[in-house]
C-alpha cells in the first residue's frame, strides 16, 4: 500500500506523521556524520544510546529499578517496556543492537553513569541472577556483561564522602535504604574488578571541565567541531574559562545522591546538548535555590538546542533561572512515574516570560496519574509516548526528533519532527 505522508505545521517546524498502510516505517540507518541520541524507554529508568558523527558509541545511564518494590508494580510506576519477557538492561541491549552501526565491533566505546540511583544504573534484589564473575546481572552491570565497555565513568567513590568506607556504609542513611544502593554499589565494584581484567574495561571518575574524557575513537580528525564538554560531577562545576572548577560541597557533606550528578554538554558545529542526570534548583520550600547546582551550572552551559530534563521533571527541577539560561528549543523528558513531570515544572519550561519562541516537548511515557493532574497542559506535548531519537544531520546545523514505538521489538517510526535549525 502506497505511504500516506500528513504534515502538520507547528510554529515553524513542520511534523510529518508517516504510516505505510497497516505498517509504520524504520528508523534510516545512521550515516557517518551523524549525531544519532537516542533517549530508550524501558520503564525502568533512564537509559540513552549515543552514536558520535564518527561511530563512536556511548551509554549514559542503564535504569533498572527492581520488580520487588511495590512502588514499581503499581501504577503509579510504568511497565517494563516493551513487555517482561526480558529484563531492563536485556532490552537496552536489544535495542542498542538494532541501531549500532553495522561496521562497528559489538561493543560499547563509553558508557557514563550519572550517579548512583537505581534508575541510573541497577539496584540488586534476590531475584537477580549472578554472572560468571560473582555479580548480580542489574543495570549498567548486565548491560555491560552482554556488551563489552571500553571505558566506564562514573562520579567516583572518595567525594565527597568514601563510599567504601565500612563506617561511611554503615550509617543509619545507607543501611535503612530500602533501595540498596551501597549493596548495589557492591555490586558494581564487584563488575568492574572482574571486567577489566576479563574484557580490559577501563574505569574513571568524570573529571569536570575536560573536553578529551570523551572523544572520538574511529576518526577524530574529520569532525573537529565535535567535543563533549564535562560540566560538573559531585558538586564540581566547570567555570567555563580553560579547565578551571569550583566546589559546591566540602569533603564529608553528603547532600545526596542527585546534585552529585554528572552534568555533560555535546556541542556538534551549531548543535547544543545538554543532559544532567538529577540534578535540581527548587528547594524544600518549594522555592528557587540560588545556589542549587542548576543555578550553578545555568550560565556555563548557556543557550542549548536540546536539554534533557533535569530528574525527570520532577518538580523540584528546572527551576526559572536555569530554563532562561538554558532556554532550549526542544525539551525531552526521561520519566517512569506518574510524579514525573511536576505540573509547575510544565509551567516553567513552556513559559515565554522565561525566554521567548517555541519548543516542543517530547516524554518517554506519560501515566494517567500525570494526565489526571496536567489536564489541558498535555496538549503542550509533541509526544507523550515512545523511544525519543534526536538525530543531528552532518555539520550540526539541523537535526530532527524521531518518536519510535516503544511497544514493539520492531521500533518502527511513530512520528517525525522538524527538522530545526540549529541556533
Amino acid at each position: 500500500m502506497a505511504a500516506d505522508f500528513r504534515k502538520f505545521y507547528c510554529g515553524f517546524v513542520a511534523v510529518w506523521v508517516i504510516t505505510f498502510g497497516n505498517s509504520q516505517e524504520q528508523l534510516p540507518v545512521w550515516k557517518p556524520g551523524y549525531l544519532d541520541i537516542h533517549h530508550i524507554n524501558t520503564g525502568r529508568g533512564d537509559a540513552a544510546f549515543m552514536v558520535f558523527p564518527d561511530g563512536t558509541t556511548m551509554l549514559v545511564d542503564a535504569g533498572d529499578m527492581s520488580e520487588t518494590h511495590s512502588r514499581t508494580t503499581s501504577s503509579r510506576n510504568a511497565k517494563l517496556i516493551p513487555n517482561n519477557s526480558r529484563s531492563a538492561p536485556e532490552w537496552i541491549v536489544d535495542y542498542i543492537d538494532q541501531f549500532s552501526p553495522f561496521s562497528n565491533k559489538r561493543q560499547l566505546d563509553y558508557a557514563l553513569i550519572t550517579h548512583y540511583h537505581d534508575d541510573h544504573f541497577g539496584e540488586v534484589d534476590t531475584l537477580r541472577k549472578k554472572a560468571l564473575g560473582g555479580y548480580q546481572l542489574t543495570g549498567i552491570m548486565e548491560v555491560g556483561t552482554l556488551i563489552p565497555i571500553k571505558k566506564l565513568i562514573d562520579r567516583g567513590n572518595k567525594y565527597p564522602i568514601d563510599l567504601k568506607d565500612s563506617k561511611v556504609q554503615a550509617e543509619e542513611r545507607f543501611v535503612k535504604d530500602k533501595y540498596g544502593m551501597i549493596p548495589t554499589l557492591k555490586e558494581y565494584w564487584k563488575f568492574i574488578s572482574y571486567q577489566s581484567k576479563a574484557t580490559g574495561l577501563k574505569n574513571e571518575s568524570l573529571q569536570v571541565g575536560k573536553n578529551n574524557q570523551i572523544v572520538l575513537k574511529k576518526n577524530p580528525t574529520k569532525y573537529p567541531n565535535f567535543i563533549v564538554r564535562n560540566i560538573a560531577s559531585n558538586g564540581l562545576i566547570w567555570t567555563g574559562e580553560k579547565e578551571k572548577t569550583h566546589s559546591v560541597f566540602s569533603k564529608g557533606e553528603y547532600p545526596g545522591e542527585n546534585p552529585l550528578s554528572n552534568c555533560i554538554r555535546i556541542d556538534y558545529g551549531k548543535f547544543n546538548y545538554f543532559t544532567g542526570g538529577d540534578i535540581s534548583g527548587i528547594d524544600q520550600y518549594g522555592q528557587m535555590d540560588i545556589n542549587s547546582i542548576e543555578s550553578q551550572i545555568a550560565p556555563i552551559v548557556g543557550p542549548v538546542d536540546v536539554a534533557t530534563m533535569n530528574h525527570h521533571g520532577n518538580r523540584d527541577s528546572q527551576n526559572p533561572y536555569y530554563v532562561r539560561a538554558v532556554r532550549p528549543r526542544v525539551w525531552i523528558q526521561q520519566n517512569w512515574t506518574a510524579d514525573h513531570p511536576g505540573e509547575e515544572v510544565l509551567r516553567r519550561i513552556t513559559s515565554k516570560k522565561l525566554y521567548p519562541g517555541e519548543r516542543d516537548i517530547f516524554s518517554s511515557v506519560m501515566l494517567q496519574g500525570a494526565k489526571d493532574v496536567i489536564g489541558g497542559r498535555l496538549g503542550q506535548y509533541k509526544s507523550l509516548q515512545g523511544h525519543i531519537v534526536v538525530r543531528v544531520y552532518k555539520g550540526g546545523n539541523s537535526y530532527s526528533v524521531y518518536i519510535l514505538d516503544d511497544q514493539s521489538e520492531n521500533r518502527k517510526i511513530v512520528s517525525i519532527h522538524g527538522p530545526y535549525e540549529t541556533r
